[in-house]
């Protein structure tokens, strides 16, 4: 055990990857960085990490900027609940760590949106304390060395590899090890088709040895998708588009296009009255767009419609560039734009 973990150690401080997040100890910086990788490539939050300590070079700063500008600046990286709890929980750093990132593991994931790798990851990387950080890509590696047969995907497999980790690093370099495991599973460890020859550990690898590296791990998720059919509303007034604050779900806080779950732009004409007490001219049917989140695909069949009258919740073109929207409307209207429906 002690040889693999010194072995990866070694590799890792000769061919670790130059990151931006991997030249500080500064546990808030390191925070930001792993809240913005999670289900996000690394080369598509460099720029968004670089922006945002820019802006917020502190949790001070965070927790004191508007929930507003905060998606804002997140616009565009997906996932907008991460945004929400960085903002949160820089506003509970601020109030019961008086502006102190906390040390403590359990104060640590106390914070909104801070599960046990996040946790266990900033202890290690800030604080150098004996934590595994195990994500996916560690628990593919580990299990293959390990030749384990059992689901990656299930919380009892998930916690035998981290206590198994665990016992790894004692008295070890755990920041090493956990970032080591990170470089191993991008530059070998591959979950298609891994150099194994080429791996530094494939000495002691039981998957390798038993001819399993293309079987393992075992990654069975349950995963139930829902599907959402939505007859979405492009509606406006002279040269501007009514936008519509979502106050709580999916998009929580975000601008969006109003849209029913309805069976045609007769009924979303019904369900716009009856919501805003206004009447609707329908101009034309636009096109089927097509959103697919984690859990659940929007299936958006996009009609214009002119209001009568003008409302409380339209924007001109720039205000629309000050607001947060999410990526699944932004590119109805981008598309719109690109049609000369808005106007410059």
């Amino acid at each position: 055990m002690q040889k693999i973990t010194d072995e990866l150690i070694n590799w890792y401080q000769k061919n670790k990857r130059d990151l931006p997040f991997r030249h500080t100890n500064d546990p808030y910086a390191i925070w930001v960085s792993e809240i913005m990788l999670q289900q996000t490539t690394v080369a598509a939050v460099i720029p968004y990490y670089y922006r945002f300590l820019s802006t917020y070079p502190t949790v001070k700063d965070l927790a004191n900027a508007s929930l507003d500008e905060v998606y804002k600046l997140w616009e565009g990286l997906g996932y907008y609940r991460r945004a929400k709890n960085l903002h949160s929980s820089a506003i509970k750093i601020v109030d019961e760590f008086d502006g102190i990132f906390p040390r403590d593991y359990v104060d640590i994931i106390s914070l909104p949106g801070i599960g046990p790798y996040t946790a266990s990851a900033i202890s290690s990387f800030a604080y150098h304390e004996e934590y595994a950080a195990i994500d996916g890509n560690a628990l593919r590696v580990l299990s293959r060395l390990l030749g384990l047969h059992d689901n990656i995907a299930e919380s009892r497999t998930i916690k035998r590899i981290t206590e198994y980790a665990n016992k790894m690093i004692v008295g070890k370099d755990s920041a090493s090890f956990n970032q080591g495991l990170m470089d191993l599973s991008n530059a070998f460890c591959r979950p298609k088709n891994p150099d194994c020859i080429s791996c530094p550990l494939h000495v002691y690898c039981q998957a390798y040895k038993n001819h399993e590296e293309k079987v393992l791990p075992i990654n069975i998720k349950k995963i139930k998708k829902t599907e959402h059919s939505f007859i979405t509303g492009y509606i406006t007034y002279d040269d501007q588009v009514m936008m519509k604050i979502n106050e709580e779900g999916l998009l929580e806080h975000m601008y969006g296009l109003v849209q029913y779950e309805v069976n045609d732009p007769y009924a979303f004409m019904e369900a716009f009255k009856k919501e805003y007490g206004q009447s609707l001219i329908l101009e034309s049917f636009v096109k089927d767009f097509k959103h697919v989140f984690t859990h659940r695909t929007w299936h958006m069949h996009v009609f214009h419609f002119v209001l009568s009258a003008p409302n409380d919740y339209l924007m001109n073109a720039e205000d629309m560039k000050k607001a947060a929207i999410p990526t699944a409307h932004k590119k109805i209207l981008d598309y719109m734009h690109k049609h000369v429906i808005i106007a410059d």
